[in-house]
């Protein structure tokens, strides 16, 4: 017998449980059934792929039995089963990285944690909320020695060998006081019926026949369809049907936002059940991010760890693939060169995004609520999904210096003015800030709407994507050039003020790309303009969180010919050029929502000028 600390993660995540999560504590039943399926469908796999495994193909079975007197309910399965470093591994630690993170998001809300709980992969744990003790008695396929695991959640664990015939295992939670209810053949039958009825294998339970004279007669019988729901016919299944087999796959109390079910027929046949989340995954921006999508050929499971099944930015989507052509032993190094995968991912792709614009164009307020949570996500699309593009763009949703809330494209392009060429945006780190940019009063003088990108990845996105219909798309930087905002500068204007520019160029030196006469420029003194090479405060930030270095943009920096601030300064000797304009740049490129490198000498530079001007 050995006895184990829990890892301080789970130490806490046991608390939580046991203290505070108890309005939702039926979803215990619906882990451990979903475990025990894993379990099987993993050895179902093995058995096809592998020939040590192949005296174990067939199917399997999950039963539940209870037992009012002794307390207990009983969970078994006929899956590949554990040993005692797999306990070890998969009951006494979490080796998914991010798991403080996730412990951080847990909040004591018992509706929102439980989701949280299953869509983290930790959901054995929640038997804890109906058991004051639980035992695990496993046999691993193709091993002798069956060993039982042991823990009262109190922060210790045991293992020591056990006896059992055959492969699997089986759960005994001792129930609590205050959880007797669920030792009711009523109670464990709803909770099945409700999240567990579509899991593909049978599951069997303790049915009570109460006979006369007192006499009770015990049998066990099949209480779910155990049918693969995507394989029936769309007509035949109901909406709460397709909401319970989600909850089931997804962990996910709340229902779907959307779900897409899909049959195809000709050359290639395959089913498809696609669902998006209310919420986005709580692992959607981690690098080892878990695979939403449910690979099985003629309903036998393959895998549910394979990235290629879906475009990364649709890690999101939920669901299921069933192909009809695909060899029952493929493995999964073959399934990433498969030709026949590769046109279902196509066409689930398009199919889905399809689906999306249907959404957007009926329920504007819904697919607002999925952009807020998804964009991010679909605007990776836009740099890495080239035959999808014009789709995407469709889809993106933007803030916008002339309306409230998201506006699309479509929205955009019929508020542009009589003789505009472009869809103009601005990236910045504020969105306050990037509204109030000197750089844009060119644009609102002409009436021109300007799109306003304020998330990190817009600065990495967004130089990559060209046109939208015939219309080029542009960072406001690189337009002011463009001749529906060019103002005419005279000639006589830019001879007055070269010696201005020379002495300003002269005082900014290597902090410049270079010092010009601003023909958009109407309130403000000056700007700095950054070319579309330039990141964001914010991406070099994150940059510099991964260990490495920015590269260095200059800005171009110009000037209101028609400011009195600049009318002045040409009159001015170059000494106070430099000075005024230094201020002047440092100004404009806090406006523009960068940083300063050298604060301290800006504030230096401010308390000189209040001196001089007393």
């Amino acid at each position: 017998m050995a006895k184990h600390a829990f890892q301080t993660e789970i130490k806490q995540l046991l608390n939580l449980m046991i203290h505070s999560l108890y309005s939702d504590r039926d979803i215990f039943l619906r882990e451990l059934i979903s475990n025990g399926s894993d379990a099987m469908d993993k050895l179902q796999y093995l058995a096809l792929t592998d020939e040590k495994y192949k005296e174990f193909s067939g199917g399997g079975k999950i039963e539940i039995t209870y037992d009012k007197e002794a307390k207990t309910i009983k969970i078994s399965d006929m899956g590949i089963g554990m040993n005692d470093e797999d306990m070890v591994e998969s009951l006494g630690t979490i080796a998914k990285s991010g798991t403080k993170s996730f412990i951080e998001k847990l909040t004591g809300d018992a509706k929102k944690d439980s989701n949280l709980i299953g869509q983290f992969g930790v959901g054995f744990y929640s038997a804890f909320m109906v058991a004051s003790k639980i035992s695990v008695l496993s046999r691993k396929a193709g091993e002798e020695k069956a060993f039982i695991w042991e823990s009262d959640g109190s922060g210790e664990y045991e293992i020591k060998e056990g006896t059992k015939e055959s492969h699997g295992t089986e759960i005994t939670l001792y129930i609590k006081d205050d959880a007797t209810e669920y030792l009711s053949q009523w109670k464990l039958e709803s909770i099945v019926k409700k999240y567990s009825d579509h899991i593909p294998f049978p599951i069997f339970m303790q049915k009570e026949k109460y006979l006369e004279g007192g006499k009770t007669e015990i049998s066990i019988e099949q209480i779910n369809k155990a049918s693969a729901l995507w394989r029936r016919p769309k007509n035949e299944i109901t909406e709460d049907e397709y909401n319970e087999f989600y909850s089931a796959i997804s962990h996910d109390n709340e229902k779907p936002l959307l779900y897409i079910h899909t049959k195809a027929e000709g050359t290639h046949e395959y089913t498809t059940l696609f669902y998006i989340p209310q919420k986005a995954p709580i692992d959607m921006y981690r690098v080892d991010y878990q695979a939403g999508v449910k690979l099985y050929v003629k309903r036998v499971f393959i895998t549910d760890n394979d990235k290629e099944l879906m475009p990364t930015y649709m890690r999101f989507v939920r669901g299921i693939i069933d192909a009809e052509d695909l060899p029952l032993n493929v493995s999964r190094e073959i399934l990433q060169q498969n030709r026949l995968l590769s046109t279902i991912k196509s066409a689930s792709t398009k199919k889905i995004l399809g689906e999306l614009k249907k959404l957007a164009k009926a329920d504007k307020e819904k697919y607002e609520k999925f952009f807020k949570e998804f964009g991010r996500a679909l605007k990776e699309g836009l740099y890495s999904d080239y035959a999808n593009r014009d789709d995407l763009l469709e889809l993106m949703r933007f803030k916008s210096t002339v309306a409230e809330g998201f506006v699309s494209l479509e929205e955009y392009e019929t508020r542009m003015v009589e003789g505009q060429k472009a869809v103009y945006y601005i990236v910045g780190d504020d969105e306050n800030l990037a509204k109030n940019s000197p750089i844009l009063e060119g644009f609102k003088a002409k009436n021109i709407e300007v799109l306003v990108l304020d998330d990190e990845i817009d600065n990495i996105v967004m130089p990559s994507v060209h046109k939208y219909k015939d219309f080029e798309i542009k960072n406001v930087s690189n337009s002011l050039n463009d001749e529906i905002l060019k103002a005419q500068i005279d000639e006589a204007t830019l001879e007055r003020l070269k010696p201005l520019v020379e002495k300003l160029t002269a005082a900014l030196g290597d902090k410049v790309k270079e010092v010009r006469v601003s023909g958009s420029l109407k309130d403000s003194a000056a700007c700095v303009v950054f070319d579309d090479a330039h990141m964001t405060a914010q991406l070099k930030e994150m940059l510099k969180a991964m260990g490495q270095e920015a590269p260095e943009s200059k800005p171009t920096f110009e000037i209101n010919p028609t400011h009195p601030i600049i009318s002045k300064l040409e009159a001015a000797d170059d000494a106070k050029v430099a000075e005024i304009g230094e201020l002047l740049f440092d100004l404009s490129v806090m406006l523009s929502g960068e940083s300063l490198k050298d604060p301290s000498a800006f504030a230096k530079k401010v308390s000189s000028i209040l001196v001089n001007s007393l």
